[in-house]
């Protein structure tokens, strides 16, 4: 297939992700960790793939019927599955980051779609490879994008948010991916319709969630600093953690909660360590992560080992989602 036309399939979803990634200005996403998702798009694609062969082999399900009915909800479902396991196990903090994980599965499974095509149809009608590389391929992203977007909007104002938060965005993506495959609109008018809105709907997105990061560092920031002159100067004892640890010494040996007072003290710094790094991502530097942060998170598994699984579940109301998020991006 000439080069022109493979350019066509693979460029376009491929500038755009890399456009996200540099217009994310606090860096919350890593190159390592969009390959990551690169690579989770290319196994569900590869998954799919499975799945449409089991479909229309063994269980006869006529080709027709599975592009236009059946694809759309296996294939989002498959690039669904590693969004949500992100955002559930608190690996994505903020809009912004959601969206390019998003995005960045949505394109590794559009590119081994687009390389499967350009070898099973041998085509090289520019016409056909515009729609796939400009219209299919970045649909894919986008409606992984919005999946990631509204499951992580729809979970994080949420205590313990339920699985079925993440189905209005499900619903959406695969009312698009559905749209495309049945022809609702001419294939060139759609990919026109879907350039016009993916990069006004990602721009409110990324301008509410750097409004969201800034005000969020900038108050969690004084919060820590004030939690953990609290702790390190014994004021504590006239706070809201003061009472509720003063509750746990009637349930729990006083060695014990000690171990959970030091336990709250490492992850404050550790905090206040990822909200600097971010600060710094910011302006344009990278910090190396160094051997006193890795110490840091050696001394919170000792803690949590000499604290104890009763203890750690009583902690759990002092600790929230953003705490983890941070620290795994110290990780």
């Amino acid at each position: 297939m000439p080069g022109l036309h493979l350019l066509l399939g693979f460029l376009p979803v491929t500038l755009f992700l890399a456009a996200l990634v540099f217009l994310d200005s606090f860096k919350l996403v890593h190159r390592g960790d969009v390959a990551k998702s690169l690579f989770a798009g290319v196994l569900a694609a590869g998954i799919s793939w499975g799945l449409n062969l089991s479909l229309v082999g063994p269980l006869h399900v006529p080709p027709d019927i599975l592009r236009k009915a059946l694809a759309p909800v296996l294939e989002e479902a498959t690039k669904a599955m590693f969004v949500a396991w992100l955002i559930r196990t608190r690996r994505v903090g903020f809009l912004v980051d959601a969206a390019i994980h998003g995005f960045a599965i949505g394109a590794g499974f559009a590119l081994v779609e687009n390389f499967y095509y350009a070898h099973a149809l041998q085509s090289t009608d520019p016409g056909l490879w515009v729609i796939r590389g400009l219209g299919t391929a970045i649909m894919h992203g986008t409606t992984t994008a919005i999946f990631a977007i509204l499951g992580k909007g729809l979970t994080g104002r949420r205590e313990a948010p339920s699985p079925l938060w993440f189905l209005p965005g499900f619903a959406i993506a695969v009312t698009i991916h559905a749209g495309f495959n049945l022809f609702v609109l001419p294939p060139m008018v759609a990919t026109g319709l879907l350039l016009a809105i993916m990069p006004i709907l990602l721009g409110v997105v990324f301008e509410r969630s750097d409004r969201a990061t800034r005000s969020w560092l900038g108050m969690g920031m004084d919060r820590d600093v004030e939690a953990l002159n609290q702790i390190l100067s014994g004021e504590v004892v006239e706070t809201r953690v003061g009472r509720y640890l003063a509750e746990l010494t009637e349930r729990l040996p006083g060695a014990v909660v000690a171990d959970i007072l030091c336990y709250l003290r490492v992850r404050l710094e550790l905090s206040l360590r990822a909200k600097g790094l971010l600060m710094a991502r910011a302006a344009g530097m990278d910090i190396p992560v160094d051997s006193s942060v890795r110490a840091n998170f050696e001394e919170l598994k000792y803690l949590a080992r000499s604290i104890g699984p009763v203890g750690m579940l009583a902690l759990q109301p002092l600790i929230n989602d953003r705490d983890r998020w941070e620290h795994a991006l110290l990780r």
